[in-house]
């Protein structure tokens, strides 16, 4: 997927929103694209008190290119770790608060530290490392934080220059055991390969086109200001559901799917595993991560479509283990090709070692750009169930990239569709598929197949506008149902998949077929 262009526009609208007492009520003060509505209230536990939030958390000036940036030497930290944090700013002095974002009053975010006044220092220019063309910022710290006290959660760094500009930092402080938690994973790994700071991503180079892209990039270096305001695909892609969950009242953990590399206990005894809206990059242990958590009986949830997609592998860096990010997207291409076949880094999909992201999503991903509605075809399911009539559009929340049941892949049945929508995608006529799925262990695993459904709960993005806010509340409805469900345990064994592919028309779909669950563990 190309990087999104409209997250700048998209944190410009944004506005505090106001929790009272248990129920958080917004209006959406950005432009209609139908008539005016009202957002959808999203209650929080009966007995909880919402703390109060910091209002004015946002960047008011990004200011010129490179005039506050920074990055840390931890992509994530656990409650009392000291980070570092590396700045560079043009600025004769500079300040840094801390903000975790959540359910606050007044506020989506709460401020818990904020630096002395910091004397600027312009850091030296990145080294490009041939031959992968990876980036690196050989800059010295700056400063150091204490999260000792610190909330788990996801947090926001604002770099604050004497001049007036400002930029983000994004750092995870990880829950340090998720038993019975319903856990947000940051895709930091898809957030860094589309990051082009310093001329570099895994996309493109400097001439703007694939030849020279990088084939390793590093969390040595900031995010990129444009269309990221240094946090990564955190502000667009993520931060909306992590305000809904909070809100939810749900018991939440976080992590990175760094984390998953780094741990092979962050998932042990989670009730529930949520990645949002564009987790592309897996490396073999996040994958593996993902497929024992759900044989123990943790549910899973995909809030995105191309999940998985990509097949990379972490190297160390000077800062620490698990800060480069390695992907030639060509298996000829990756000198591990050669030593180490299983880890080169073609898609998974792709020979000579073959293993679709299907097996433990359910559904596959299939093109991009396309923009379609989202079309109800099972008013039974628990999901949907008293929300949706066959055939309802919900519009425009089909894409930029979508996922479909192809059954000439490894596909997990029974397998139950909720909507299945018409659409062309590069000339070629195709369905974008809602999928759920159960396992023997009893998880249940839903996976949305478009990247657009978390904008769907969000009140701010325009593209979920619709008259009477059916679009947005329906979404938010089957939300928040698929959370009260995770966070009870096992969600097959009180809510079984029934399979309906032979009923919308899948094809080579058969009647009553043997249930069947595919290998998705690989080699790593």
């Amino acid at each position: 997927m190309q990087q999104n262009t409209a997250v700048t526009n998209w944190v410009a609208r944004r506005r505090p929103a106001f929790v009272l007492a248990t129920v958080l009520f917004a209006t959406a003060a950005c432009s209609h694209d139908t008539a005016p509505t009202a957002q959808t209230p999203v209650t929080t536990s009966p007995t909880a008190k919402v703390p109060e939030g910091t209002p004015g958390w946002d960047i008011h000036n990004p200011g010129a290119d490179h005039a506050i940036e920074g990055f840390t030497d931890h992509i994530s930290a656990v409650p009392g770790d000291h980070v570092r944090v590396y700045v560079s700013t043009t600025a004769d002095t500079y300040q840094v608060r801390a903000y975790r974002m959540g359910n606050y009053a007044k506020s989506e975010a709460q401020q818990v530290w904020i630096s002395d006044k910091l004397p600027g220092k312009r850091q030296p220019a990145p080294v490009i490392q041939a031959p992968t063309n990876t980036v690196t910022a050989p800059w010295e710290p700056t400063l150091t934080l204490d999260t000792k006290g610190w909330q788990p959660g996801d947090y926001l760094l604002r770099l604050e220059a004497d001049s007036g500009a400002m930029q983000y930092v994004p750092l995870t402080v990880r829950t340090p055991s998720n038993k019975g938690k319903i856990v947000i994973i940051n895709a930091v790994t898809t957030w860094q390969a589309y990051n082009a700071w310093g001329g570099y991503s895994l996309y493109h180079g400097p001439s703007g086109g694939s030849s020279d892209r990088a084939h390793a990039v590093s969390f040595d270096r900031p995010y990129q200001a444009k269309s990221m305001s240094g946090a990564g695909d955190f502000l667009f892609f993520e931060l909306p559901f992590v305000l809904f969950a909070e809100r939810s009242g749900h018991d939440l953990g976080y992590a990175t799917d760094a984390d998953l590399e780094a741990d092979p206990h962050v998932l042990d005894g989670a009730a529930a595993v949520i990645t949002l809206s564009h987790d592309e990059y897996w490396s073999p242990k996040m994958r593996n991560a993902f497929v024992r958590a759900r044989d123990k009986g943790t549910n899973l949830a995909f809030l995105g479509g191309n999940d998985a997609y990509r097949h990379m592998r972490f190297d160390k860096t000077p800062l620490g283990p698990n800060r480069l990010e390695i992907d030639y997207k060509s298996f000829e291409e990756d000198p591990m090709s050669a030593t180490h076949p299983d880890l080169a880094t073609q898609e998974w999909r792709y020979p000579p070692n073959s293993k679709p992201e299907s097996a433990i999503l359910g559904n596959y991903y299939h093109c991009n750009p396309v923009t379609a509605d989202l079309v109800a075809v099972n008013t039974t399911n628990w999901l949907t169930k008293g929300l949706v009539t066959a055939g309802q559009h919900l519009p425009r929340m089909v894409g930029d990239e979508y996922n479909t049941v192809d059954l000439s892949v490894p596909t997990p049945r029974p397998l139950e569709v909720l909507f299945h929508s018409p659409l062309t995608c590069r000339g070629q006529s195709d369905f974008a598929d809602v999928t759920y799925y159960t396992t023997a262990s009893g998880a249940g695993v839903f996976a949305a197949g478009t990247e657009y459904w978390v904008c769907g709960i969000d009140p701010w993005c325009k593209r979920a506008n619709s008259p009477e806010d059916t679009t947005r509340r329906t979404m938010q409805e089957i939300t928040t149902r698929l959370l009260d469900a995770y966070a009870k345990g096992p969600a097959g064994r009180t809510h079984p998949a029934a399979d309906n592919l032979v009923q919308i028309g899948v094809p080579g779909a058969a009647d009553y077929p043997n249930p069947n669950a595919p290998n998705a563990l690989v080699p790593q």
